[in-house]
């Protein structure tokens, strides 16, 4: 015993499985075949995907896993996870009825949105793959800041073997911070089928190499206990080398053949062909029948003895070859990936797993050694409650004097993080910052050097008596700063799992994630996914926009702002000025890493700009209006002596351009507001509330945009030209848009700005057509 759970022969983790199996598959059935559908559409749930999985998760769940191991589970094995959550009394029967429905089990595993435990979301391929890589990097960070937060246990992700078609799965294994990570458990289901068809060519020994090289340990189990012992038969040899050279498409054929057919197709044409005929000759029809589904990934005694051979001190995968439909009537075939039983298939199935379709959801009879087995699984994986934990609140000002001279908003990044260190220790403690090889570039410099770079070993700065070192990389496990190369999907992977040991283990962290802007559409899937998984962040784009003129249509973005706003579970900011920067950063740090909390993401700029064109006020109260304002999405910066001509509401970089025009414009005798955005999000959620659409306060419009102040309007952003579109419709005034639509250039700020219409010319001609017709 090993502590990795109770023994159970392999002939009762056999009848553990049926039972997985069955359940499985018929919640897949309940939901399409059963289910009032009115509407006729087909629900779906991969019941053929899920039969591949059983004997591995059986094996895992009822003979390894432990309390403190964590699991993803691949997306199309849903059922299974919730087959097995009922055994282990987790669900009702009813709850296994609802797969798919309103409210109901989830189509894939889902953190925040199923019944039952589920330890990572997945859905997107690949996602699933890499997150326990990070989950066990957050896991080690949060202990060596704060103490084991819980006894250190495995990450195991169970995936497709098509989910290595990923390119961020190969990112993540190549990734320095991965190679130490002994935690961290791969098994492949190796089916050798996609959605469409059976995978020409044979690739797990080239995946093999491919883990060896990064590092890995690699388990490899092909064949079952059978298939071994015909191997040590006269003749085994051959059958060996015949199934070693089969495409798979031909191995799939095998599975669709009847006896008489595997009698005439096994033995093939080559020079061995007679001694593999008398071999398969000498089988009965079951034992021929059986041999083919053999593979290692469905022979109990094969996967636990791979789990026991687990080297801890690196990561592991295990590829496990498998059968698509293992077990069901669409056993095989390469259509199978969507199918669905009929109901005599169903009536077949439930005969062949000693189940009944009558009584579906039937548990193990009180007393049997499988209901033993479930119970005393339950109690061995039954976890902890969470100690009650939330970071200490963040001062929401640091009251210092309102920055003059010129500065940019990317700057006061680094400067708010250092301020926080020296004002508020119990919040910068929290604090842990990661990027992609940007550090140095995204003003990050002097918060890595004060902090230093976690690693889970003590290294040595050789540059550190270099006078011409301006960075100094202290690697420590106390460091706060984790730098990852050049990949920006393993940066929001990290930061989605950094953002939930508040929820995982009971310790919050403030993640805080930085890359360049332009490449945030990039990392938007994973970044969007760990939001969705319950991950709580920080993501900071920066430098962004046109405004990054030199660097060409390459490296500006332009539909970011409005990411920010559609993204679901996230705020986004955009401010213009030094101050805004630091109340908005810190009120996003306030919104994270507790129960209830909100992502956020701050879009920074570069462009140098005259701080005193923030007017803060020097009058406390006065201030701290100003902060509620810039935190709940804008201000109004230039007021009209009079009701305003027009109203000039602009964004981030382009608030001087805004400014300006509204001077010249006065010089016409068109008088005009400015309101700084600092959040089209929360303006645009605030239009909602005012609506009813949504739970959202709407103060902030009567201040930044009153009714009696109301005029024609022009909207200003570096960035597509609607993310401030439905600013017009607060009191349906006439509204022109300006923004960017088309790929940057390289070019002098001036040049690039009038080129895409967004500079103070611009503003004014818009302005002026709004007021003089």
């Amino acid at each position: 015993m090993d502590g990795r759970g109770a023994e159970a022969t392999g002939a009762l983790l056999e009848s553990v499985e049926r039972r997985v199996k069955w359940l499985s598959t018929a919640i897949v059935d309940h939901a399409n075949r059963v289910r009032p559908n009115p509407t006729g559409l087909k629900v779906g749930g991969h019941q053929a995907s899920s039969a591949s999985m059983t004997s591995l998760m059986t094996a895992l769940w009822f003979g390894r896993l432990t309390s403190a191991d964590r699991v993803s589970v691949k997306p199309h094995a849903s059922p299974v996870l919730h087959a097995v959550n009922y055994l282990l009394g987790h669900l009702r029967p009813e709850q296994l009825e609802t797969l798919r429905a309103f409210g109901g089990l989830q189509s894939y595993p889902s953190r925040t949105k199923d019944p039952d435990p589920v330890d990572y979301s997945t859905g997107s391929v690949g996602i699933g793959a890499t997150a326990p890589l990070w989950g066990a990097l957050a896991h080690r960070l949060v202990r060596d800041r704060f103490g084991e937060p819980a006894p250190r246990g495995r990450q195991f992700s169970l995936l497709g073997d098509a989910e290595l078609d990923e390119g961020a799965v190969w990112e993540a294994l190549r990734d320095p911070m991965v190679a130490g990570l002994g935690e961290v458990v791969w098994v492949v289901d190796l089916n050798r089928q996609s959605l469409d068809r059976v995978v020409p060519g044979s690739t797990p020994a080239g995946l093999a190499r491919m883990f060896e090289a990064a590092g890995w340990q690699v388990l490899t189990l092909k064949y079952g206990s059978l298939l071994e012992e015909l191997f040590a038969r006269p003749g085994g040899d051959a059958l060996r080398a015949r199934i070693d050279s089969m495409s798979n498409p031909e191995y799939q054929r095998l599975l669709r053949c009847s006896a008489d057919e595997l009698r005439r197709r096994l033995p093939g044409e080559g020079g061995e062909r007679a001694a593999l005929a008398r071999l398969v000759a000498d089988l009965d029809d079951e034992t021929l029948l059986r041999a083919p589904r053999n593979l290692g990934g469905h022979d109990m005694p094969s996967l636990l003895g791979a789990f026991d051979a687990i080297d801890d001190t690196r990561p592991t995968v295990v590829l496990a070859y498998t059968v698509k439909g293992h077990g069901l009537p669409t056993e095989g075939h390469p259509q199978n990936h969507s199918t669905l039983l009929n109901a005599d298939q169903m009536r077949q199935v439930a005969h062949d797993l000693g189940a009944a379709l009558d009584d579906p959801w039937a548990a193990f009879p009180e007393g049997s050694a499988e209901a033993a087995l479930c119970a005393a699984t339950a109690e061995r994986l039954r976890r902890p409650a969470l100690p009650e934990s939330v970071p200490p609140p963040v001062p929401p000002d640091s009251g210092r004097t309102a920055p003059t001279g010129v500065g940019n908003t990317q700057q006061a990044l680094g400067r708010t993080l250092l301020d926080l260190s020296r004002t508020a220790p119990e919040v910068a403690e929290r604090i842990v910052t990661t990027a992609p090889d940007v550090t140095s570039s995204t003003n990050l410099g002097g918060w890595l050097n004060k902090v230093g770079v976690w690693s889970p070993t003590t290294g040595h700065d050789w540059f550190t008596d270099d006078p011409e070192t301006m960075l100094h990389w202290r690697e420590s496990a106390r460091g706060q700063h984790v730098q990852l190369g050049i990949a920006e999907t393993n940066l929001v992977g990290l930061l989605g799992e950094l953002g939930t040991t508040w929820s995982r283990w009971g310790k919050p962290l403030l993640p805080i994630g930085v890359l360049y802007d332009p490449f945030v559409n990039r990392a938007l899937e994973p970044w969007s996914y760990g939001i969705y998984a319950g991950g709580q962040s920080v993501l900071v784009g920066t430098p962004s926009g046109v405004s990054l003129a030199p660097e060409g249509g390459a490296h500006q973005s332009v539909t970011t702002p409005s990411l920010g706003i559609e993204q679901p579970g996230c705020v986004s900011y955009e401010p213009a000025f030094a101050l805004d920067t630091e109340w908005c950063l810190r009120a996003a740090l306030g919104r994270i890493g507790k129960p209830g909390g909100e992502s956020a993401y701050l879009r920074l700029s570069t462009r140098p700009t005259d701080q005193s064109l923030a007017a803060v006020p020097t009058d406390p109260a006065a201030r701290e209006r100003r902060r509620r304002q810039v935190t709940a999405g804008g201000y109004v910066l230039r007021h009209a002596a009079e009701r305003p001509a027009v109203t000039l509401a602009a964004m981030g970089a382009l608030v001087p351009e805004a400014l300006a025009a509204a001077e010249r414009l006065a010089a016409l005798g068109h008088d005009a507001d400015v309101v700084c955005v600092t959040s089209a999000d929360l303006l645009f959620r605030a239009t909602r509330g005012r609506r009813g659409q949504e739970r959202a306060e709407d103060w902030i419009l009567d201040q930044v945009l009153p009714a009696h102040r109301a005029a024609p309007m022009v909207t200003l952003v570096d960035g597509h030209p609607h993310t401030l579109a439905f600013l017009g419709t607060v009191h349906r005034v006439p509204l022109t848009t300006l923004g960017v639509t088309a790929f940057g250039q390289s070019g002098a700020l001036d040049d690039v700005y009038r080129h895409h219409g967004i500079d103070a010319d611009s503003v004014i001609g818009a302005a002026l057509d709004l007021v003089e017709g």
